[in-house]
């Protein structure tokens, strides 16, 4: 009771919010100390009896309160680590914290230019400056940020459906006919989550068929349409993948499009991981024919280390999400308001609160440059390749695929002493799919590095590096190779 707005309250509250940012310096300060843990690990139900977390009548004072916070981030996980390698969102940028410090004590909602009038403007510049990196004529068209890739993923197939049969919007699904999607057997799940969510349906998800190196195979997509048609089931949507989660493949653009642009059916494309490339010169030819596409996922939360959450859809046609979504409510989006009505963009989300995650972009970008952001993002590839080249030919490693990584996925099983002369057979295939979960459990209780690990159709568990962090070197990756080797030499 003692802070602002009480009165007199401006001591205290001063003095309290520099003990916060103090203990929040000291976490960022260790978070890129390589001495430290990434992780202090505890099972959820020591974690919960060690602490009172239980919400009370009383209020606590500042002190306690403090110490939660101190608490809190004791038990986080330092993602901003140069040895957190287990997300595709890593890394902590200072220009993007203080972005986001600055936007939560602004706290307001991107609905209109009326409360959120520099956040509306930088929104507008920011999205065109994507839709120009795409490749879309002088950055025309659309786009909105939503609450990640999934949802960025959900509004493209809501837009593409819209597109064809604008008249769901009021009668819905049973007005139009059996629709389905097509997507490859690599791409997120959020594509299928997507059609569950706005009633299609997962079985309208039509998985196709991806190479060795997880692309999608363009006649094996040419194949399904065709198929679909002659059922009489109306294909709307492609979803191609620029940088699978797993693997980190490309699926061929180029291609695509011409088989969207053959049988008109809406190109999307979830460059949530792999749209990152296109801010570099060396790299952004993987998403060539990406300007053909109707609509883009892009994820600057990702690949571009801006803080979570920070996820573009970007739509080539212009008008098209306003008159999917608007709903013309008449407390928000009045139309005799005094000031240009276009800068009012709330009516095209389908969110009504929402939260601004631009700011953080624009200032990383106004602070690093484009050229900025491409050294980082170069320099995470480097050191992919540094992985790769250090371990293909090493004696206990296997590659899950042949051939240099894409992009940052580095897929590999490690191969315990113990299982190195063990024929190929059920028996070694099934220790093999014990190894990785136990080594990746052994990192998190001693705390020094984490990387993710999963199985994928007939392979069996195999870690996955992912490298976005600009604060990782080659010495991080050094340590990870020997971290394993320390953790499964007994295995």
């Amino acid at each position: 009771p003692d802070l602002l707005p009480t009165c007199n309250g401006e001591i205290t509250t001063m003095s309290f919010l520099q003990d916060v940012v103090d203990i929040l310096l000291q976490y960022v300060v260790k978070s890129f100390d390589r001495s430290t843990k990434v992780i202090d690990f505890h099972y959820p139900n020591e974690l919960l009896q060690e602490y009172n977390w239980e919400l009370a009548d009383q209020p606590q004072t500042l002190e306690e309160i403090l110490l939660n916070c101190r608490t809190t981030l004791k038990y986080a996980i330092k993602t901003g680590h140069p040895r957190y390698f287990n997300q595709l969102s890593t890394g902590l940028d200072m220009v993007g914290l203080a972005a986001d410090w600055l936007t939560s004590a602004a706290n307001t909602n991107m609905f209109t230019y009326e409360i959120a009038p520099v956040f509306v403007l930088l929104e507008y510049v920011t999205l065109r400056k994507m839709r120009e990196m795409v490749g879309w004529p002088g950055g025309c068209g659309d786009g909105i940020f939503s609450p990640g890739g999934a949802i960025s993923n959900m509004y493209a197939m809501l837009i593409a459906r819209f597109k064809m049969f604008p008249e769901v919007k009021e009668k819905g699904m049973a007005a139009i006919p059996r629709l389905v999607a097509f997507t490859s057997e690599h791409s997120h799940f959020s594509v299928k989550k997507g059609a569950a969510a706005l009633g299609i349906g997962t079985d309208s998800v039509i998985l196709i068929r991806c190479d060795e190196r997880g692309k999608m195979i363009p006649s094996d997509l040419e194949r399904r349409i065709v198929e679909a048609k002659q059922k009489g089931f109306v294909p709307f949507l492609v979803s191609a993948t620029a940088g699978t989660t797993v693997y980190g493949a490309f699926d061929p653009l180029i291609a695509i499009a011409d088989i969207c642009k053959k049988y008109k059916i809406w190109m999307h494309v979830d460059g949530a991981w792999g749209g990152g490339l296109l801010m570099s010169r060396k790299h952004k030819w993987k998403l060539n024919g990406i300007e053909r596409a109707n609509s883009v996922t892009w994820n600057p939360h990702k690949m571009m280390g801006v803080p979570l959450q920070c996820s573009a859809l970007l739509v080539r046609e212009e008008g098209l999400m306003q008159s999917c979504n608007q709903m013309h409510a008449s407390y928000l989006f009045q139309q005799d308001k005094h000031y240009d009505l276009s800068y009012d963009t709330g009516d095209k989300a389908l969110q009504c609160g929402r939260h601004v995650d631009v700011f953080k972009l624009w200032l990383m970008w106004r602070a690093k440059g484009t050229t900025g952001f491409e050294a980082q993002i170069d320099k995470c590839l480097e050191l992919a390749e540094y992985l790769y080249n250090k371990i293909k030919n090493r004696e206990g490693y296997e590659m899950v695929f042949d051939g240099k990584p894409q992009h940052t996925n580095v897929c590999f099983w490690y191969i315990p002493p113990g299982l190195r002369g063990v024929e190929d057979s059920e028996e070694r295939t099934s220790r093999l799919m014990k190894v990785a979960p136990v080594i990746k459990a052994r990192m998190m209780e001693y705390g020094t590095t984490m990387v993710s690990y999963q199985p994928l159709g007939d392979k069996v568990n195999f870690f996955r590096m992912v490298i976005s962090n600009p604060a990782a070197t080659h010495q991080d990756i050094d340590f990870l190779i020997d971290e394993i080797e320390r953790l499964g030499q007994d295995l």
